[in-house]
């Protein structure tokens, strides 16, 4: 029981997959942020035409 409570190689899997996570959301985030940026541009420049 010693042994295992002492045990933290699984932790750092976890920490990877949290900060995974975490970039995951930002990248999502930030692309839905954009593409409304985006789609507004390629509509002024449709409108331009």
């Amino acid at each position: 029981m010693i042994a295992f409570i002492g045990d933290c190689s699984g932790a750092t899997s976890i920490e990877y997959a949290m900060i995974a996570a975490g970039i995951s959301v930002a990248i999502i985030t930030a692309l839905g942020v954009l593409s409304v940026n985006v789609k507004a541009l390629f509509d002024s420049i449709v409108a331009a035409l």
